[in-house]
């Protein structure tokens, strides 16, 4: 007899939502049974499936599962239907448009039970959960500082939220989980460069529980793309670049200095060089691999999820980073 099943729905058929679709569409264990949208199937994702223009079809259509990839702006009130409903669900990030919101959508998941995950992608790019490991073994020693950089030209996907709720909140989270450990402050100034109504460069200094600085610098302005995330630590720095997937060392030197004037600045100079070869599976089919366990309850998923109470820890960082730029004041979380 073949196995059962789980039954997903997606909901939102846009930019994301047809990446969302194919992987779905092929999930070992998972069967995408109908989508929804009111504006339609730009992409024709559907693929011969029942395409409904609510959330509120999807759901009487039974499925054990939601996949939400509408604007943000709509999160709320799509989580809380679907948890409602006792229906799972893996939300696109950020949780919300803002804290209430991602408060409210924690709360409804948390009182029923059910398995409720953020969609923060960078999590499940293999560069960085390399470098998160080599973390945790000691490679670096002690951790000082954590500085991301998330630069490229404007998306025309975007129209509802500026640069730090769609863009700063891959860095907010990806550097709370690397380095695990919260926010404390953040101090930030923000620009709107491009006459749209929303802020489209933010650049942040913060620190986290455990001690370690952080600095993102993050816009919708530079005519080419970066993604790294550079860790600085008393053995040297890991660099992950998330476009290509790549990790690198760079270590301290032992080398004594022969040079009274340099060597007593008791500072580091260059040594070895190492990038490291890994797997690296698409990390959006690692992150719905981990949902479809957590849903079927295997044990351990829980860990490799992003969780809703971690998904809200990230929109009241990026909401103190707005406000931080509002005030001129460094804001305390």
């Amino acid at each position: 007899m073949a196995e059962k099943k789980l039954r997903a729905g997606l909901v939102g058929l846009g930019m994301m939502g047809r990446h969302h679709a194919r992987v779905l569409s092929s999930l070992n264990g998972v069967e995408l049974v109908a989508v929804s949208d009111p504006m339609g199937d730009p992409h024709g994702v559907a693929g011969g499936r029942k395409l409904f223009s609510s959330v509120t079809e999807l759901i009487k259509e039974g499925i054990d599962y939601a996949m939400v990839a509408a604007p943000t702006a709509f999160h709320e009130e799509l989580a809380l239907e679907l948890a409602e409903a006792g229906v799972h669900a893996l939300v696109e990030k950020p949780l919300a448009v803002d804290t209430p919101a991602a408060q409210k959508i924690y709360e409804a998941f948390r009182s029923r039970g059910l398995v409720g995950a953020v969609g923060h992608i960078e999590r499940y790019n293999p560069a960085l959960q390399q470098l998160r490991a080599r973390l945790d073994a000691g490679e670096l020693g002690d951790v000082y500082q954590i500085t991301t950089r998330r630069q490229g030209p404007f998306p025309a996907r975007i129209a509802d939220v500026g640069v730090v709720k769609d863009l700063a909140t891959h860095d907010i989270d990806l550097t709370a989980w690397v380095a695990r450990s919260s926010y404390i402050s953040v101090s930030a100034q923000t620009a709107h460069k491009s006459g749209r109504p929303h802020e489209d460069m933010v650049a942040v200094v913060g620190q986290l529980q455990n001690g370690i600085i952080t600095n993102h610098l993050v816009n919708w302005l530079t005519p080419f793309k970066e993604r790294l995330t550079i860790v600085t630590g008393e053995r040297g720095a890991l660099v992950a670049d998330t476009l290509t997937a790549d990790l690198t060392f760079y270590a301290n030197a032992s080398v004594d200095t022969q040079w009274d004037s340099v060597a007593a600045f008791r500072g580091v100079s260059e040594g070895n060089v190492i990038r490291y070869a890994f797997a690296k599976p698409e990390p959006l089919k690692v992150e719905h691999e981990a949902f479809r366990d957590a849903v079927l309850g295997i044990p351990g998923a829980t860990e490799r999820i992003v969780t809703m109470e971690q998904g809200l820890a990230t929109v009241a960082v990026a909401g103190a980073i707005l406000e931080s730029a509002a005030t001129k004041k460094v804001v305390t979380l």
